[in-house]
């Protein structure tokens, strides 16, 4: 009998489905995860038409290779940001004929194209945030509201108001520390992930 903590999660269970061959696993994943994987993609590119492309290959990719996916390193959605922001990153620079190596291309083109990918992921971060911690960044940070201030509006305390930004801004500032790690892994070399 299976203990509680070995049930297969949603992704694992997916995963298997999509190996075995299940088109129908494949419809489920799409229905669920291709609006986060085109508008990640579509943050990056700017271009709708290139983003849908990029949604569907990505799919083919998980259809085609579902064994790529390991649940010990993270989500189904987490793996599948991380590949459509790195198809998303190679196809801005191909568009723009930027080299991330040191010393080739152009460093401003590259620099403007770290910064859309950064923000699109932070985005992506933010979207992918609990409710309570979605809210109350949007209301704090884009709104330009006071942690009084979107207490009131949210309707809780100050204290929880707080507690959410701090832990909200946390795991944003932790997404940041790492992409600029995997910036900086790429451009020593390491970007043929």
């Amino acid at each position: 009998m299976a203990t509680p903590d070995r049930i297969p999660r949603w992704d694992e269970q997916l995963q298997r489905r999509i190996a075995r061959g299940e088109e129908t696993a494949l419809g489920e994943l799409y229905d669920r995860l291709a609006p986060m994987v085109h508008g990640l993609a579509g943050r990056i590119l700017a271009d709708q038409t290139a983003a849908a492309q990029l949604t569907r290959e990505v799919f083919a990719h998980v259809w085609e290779h579902p064994e790529d996916f390991d649940p010990a390193h993270g989500s189904l959605r987490s793996w599948l940001g991380a590949l459509t922001h790195r198809r998303a990153v190679e196809r801005l620079r191909d568009r723009r004929g930027t080299d991330p190596s040191p010393g080739c291309g152009d460093g401003t083109a590259e620099e403007e194209i770290r910064a859309v990918a950064t923000a699109a992921r932070m985005q992506y971060v933010v979207d992918s945030l609990p409710q309570p911690l979605r809210e109350t960044i949007a209301v704090t940070y884009y709104d330009g509201r006071t942690y009084q201030e979107t207490a009131r509006l949210l309707g809780i305390s100050e204290q929880a108001a707080k507690q959410r930004m701090r832990l909200g801004l946390e795991l944003l500032a932790t997404e940041l520390a790492d992409e600029r790690a995997r910036q900086e892994q790429d451009g020593d070399g390491g970007g043929g992930r």
